[in-house]
């Protein structure tokens, strides 16, 4: 398989703050990886530090043989990085329609297609972002990163605070997505049970540093290491 992103030798933080240090991994063209661990350990930074929103202080990241890291944020969504925050950063004073027209890029993801993934969207095309539910907001977010027509989806904790209703239909869509459709993402989830099943493999961060790299179905078959990795007591 063809490697899509490598990171290495990676510190990063915000300002002077430095809160990852030394992070390495790589991600195959058309994988899946769940980024696991407790709240604080630097996941959000990391996928921040990805997309250009943070102080990056050594080390190099590249998508595709492009130097990610010498890109400013928008230039790497030109280059390929398709990315939805926890805040999900919609357009509010827009609506459903003009928040995916406005920012299209040519390729396979056109709105059209995302309203056929999520057909609560093709409903409420004409509807401004404030007038969207929580769950509908996160449709929203994740239709707009993929008529970027990104190489890689960034996905931070897409399923958090949802009734289980989206959350299941959200699963759906993700696992469609990279499963079916082959796009790359990377996974940050307080769920991890639920995204191991459809990633393919799995880094596990603490206190900023990689704890754990591996398959996704390691840590599916062993919960008990799972739960070690985690801090979770039985």
């Amino acid at each position: 398989m063809t490697e899509l992103l490598k990171v290495e030798g990676l510190s990063a933080g915000y300002g002077e703050a430095v809160v990852l240090t030394n992070i390495s991994f790589a991600l195959e063209e058309g994988k899946t990886l769940a980024l696991l661990g407790r709240n604080g350990t630097g996941k959000t930074t990391l996928i921040n530090t990805l997309a250009g929103a943070t102080r990056q202080h050594a080390g190099s990241l590249t998508l595709g043989g492009v130097a990610l890291h010498k890109l400013a944020p928008n230039e790497r969504a030109a280059a390929g990085i398709g990315w939805v925050p926890q805040e999900r950063n919609i357009f509010k004073s827009l609506t459903v329609d003009e928040n995916l027209t406005a920012v299209a890029r040519p390729g396979n993801w056109t709105p059209q297609r995302v309203y056929g993934m999520f057909p609560r969207l093709a409903e409420r095309k004409s509807n401004l972002g404030t007038q969207l539910s929580g769950g509908e907001q996160q449709m929203l977010a994740v239709g707009r990163a993929l008529v970027l027509n990104p190489r890689l989806l960034l996905l931070d904790e897409p399923l958090e605070g949802l009734a289980p209703i989206i959350v299941e239909e959200l699963l759906k869509a993700i696992a469609r997505i990279t499963r079916e459709e082959g796009l790359s993402a990377i996974i940050v989830e307080q769920h991890p049970r639920a995204i191991l099943k459809i990633s393919h493999s799995a880094v596990v961060l603490d206190r900023g540093m990689v704890v754990h790299a591996g398959s996704a179905q390691e840590l599916r078959e062993q919960p008990e290491l799972l739960d070690r990795l985690l801090g979770v007591a039985r």
